[in-house]
Order: structure tokens, then C-alpha cells, then sequence
């Protein structure tokens, strides 16, 4: 990977991080709280896994 693409995983991974953050802060942490965090994280980390990883392959 070139540092460019390292410095936008990186800058995704810190605004998910913030956004998370802010969550907790702001409500009770019960379940629908963490359900939130893990499904945003998949819905995030997971396409961006897949087309690193297939871009890594070729």
C-alpha cells in the first residue's frame, strides 16, 4: 500500500473512532449502543478490507 492509501485508513479509522466516541459520551451504554458500534464497523471496515486485500492479490 502506498502511504497515501495508509493516510486514508488512517483518517477513516480516527473519524470512525471520534464518532464512536461521541456516541458513548452522549447516551447510556447499553446494548443498542454496542450493536451500533459493531454494525458501523462492519459496514465500514469491511469493503475497505476486501478492496485492499483484492488490490493487494493482483
Amino acid at each position: 500500500m502506498s502511504k497515501y492509501t495508509i493516510f486514508r485508513v488512517i483518517c477513516l479509522v480516527l473519524l470512525w473512532v471520534f464518532l464512536c466516541v461521541m456516541l458513548i459520551s452522549r447516551r447510556e451504554f447499553d446494548f443498542m449502543v454496542l450493536f451500533t458500534i459493531v454494525a458501523s464497523g462492519i459496514v465500514i471496515f469491511v469493503p475497505v478490507y476486501k478492496k485492499y486485500k483484492k488490490g493487494k492479490d493482483k
